[in-house]
């Protein structure tokens, strides 16, 4: 670190003790940019090197991430390895297949998903299992997935709008595949219920579907008043409680820190657009990150741009787009370490704990891993 860094550090540990309800601090062996809940609380993590062997790791969580009663500050390692496996590709996206002992990985170089089993509880070992090739996949960028298990085990996935499919995990067979001749790239795409399909492409279109009509052709819609050049990803939330079954607000942020609310039921509409603060734009949006608080009612987090995570509350919002004052700053990645290129840790991912309000965890290009829940005085979310 650079002069000054260590005073920096000290002071954020400081006003930790008054930001925080807890914070854990983990070093994994590599950084992950996936982190995914799994059985019984556990936590999912995989390395994304191109040199191979990337660790794909099963870790139980801190006790505090188990039960009711926060435990203050918490010592590093608070994560322990229940079991293991290793890929020989970088997994840039990895999802549990609800209901199963199954994950299913996604990475360069190709589109091509792999198959993974958790196995049993006398055994460590993650293994592999089979994967799902895709019909010109090779040289086709990495495929992005979600997965449900509402009517089967089904994993959808696609790296462009017309390679959009849904797969049965466990026999391999095609369900769905979209009608499109638009090859758009993918940033995300969602399962909104076991029939609807939610997909966001790098330059903000929304795409609904739904797979009782596969010979209708997804139809984009723009993000209103976009910016041109930059990438965009997408968070999909909840309704408010009482509301339709079939509301689901949507986020979507670009490189450049703009940020758009819409309903699933309007795509082609804006209900709200702020802008997000950020030292730097995110030239390669790599590691660019929306996200919906389950637990909290119009509460979202953004990370990819630096070594932080912020969170900001929504309902606020209106059509102006102008800058929103986030509610809390996760800066604990900042002060990590630095991840052997000029300059600090960037965050590569977030995500929230299903159950606790404002609980997060992160994870840095450093390798940390941390999770926080910060204090509701300093947010109106909670």
């Amino acid at each position: 670190m650079e002069a000054g860094d260590g005073a920096a550090e000290d002071e954020w540990l400081l006003e930790s003790l008054r930001l925080y309800e807890a914070l854990h601090t983990f070093e994994l062996q590599a950084p992950t940019r996936v982190i995914e809940w799994a059985r019984g609380s556990r936590v999912c993590v995989a390395g994304y090197g191109h040199s191979g062997g990337n660790e794909i790791l099963q870790l139980l969580p801190p006790p505090t991430l188990q039960v009711k009663e926060t435990q203050g500050l918490c010592p590093e390692r608070d994560f322990k390895v229940e079991c293991g496996g290793f890929s020989n590709r970088p997994v840039y996206s990895l999802k549990h297949v609800p209901d199963t002992s199954l994950l299913v990985t996604s990475g360069p170089p190709d589109s091509s998903l792999q198959v993974w089993q958790v196995s049993a509880e006398d055994s460590d070992v993650i293994k592999s299992v089979g994967a799902i090739p895709t019909e010109n996949g090779t040289g086709q960028p990495w495929a992005k997935i979600a997965t449900t298990s509402a009517r089967a085990p089904w994993v959808l996935h696609g790296s462009t709008l017309n390679s959009v499919q849904i797969t049965e995990v466990e026999s391999k067979k095609n369900v769905y595949k979209a009608a499109s001749r638009n090859s758009e790239e993918l940033s995300n795409v969602a399962f909104l219920d076991c029939n609807t399909l939610l997909i966001c492409c790098a330059k903000g279109q929304l795409c609904l579907a739904d797979i009782r009509q596969p010979q209708s052709p997804l139809e984009a819609a723009s993000v209103p008043s976009a910016p041109c050049g930059e990438r965009w990803c997408m968070g999909v939330g909840r309704g408010p409680q009482g509301s339709d079954s079939s509301s689901h607000p949507v986020a979507r942020l670009s490189s450049g820190g703009q940020l758009t609310l819409t309903d699933v039921r309007k795509t082609s509409e804006s209900l709200a657009s702020a802008k997000c603060k950020v030292s730097s734009p995110s030239s390669s949006a790599e590691f660019l990150c929306i996200s919906w608080a389950p637990a909290l009612e119009g509460c979202v987090a953004v990370s990819g741009f630096d070594g932080t995570v912020r969170v900001y509350e929504t309902q606020s919002w209106d059509s102006s787009g102008r800058e929103a004052e986030p509610l809390f700053v996760h800066k604990g990645h900042a002060f990590s370490g630095l991840d052997g290129s000029e300059g600090p840790p960037l965050v590569t991912v977030h995500t929230w704990h299903p159950q606790k309000p404002r609980t997060l965890l992160s994870a840095a290009s450093d390798g940390s891993l941390h999770v926080w829940d910060w204090v509701q005085s300093h947010g109106g979310c909670g």
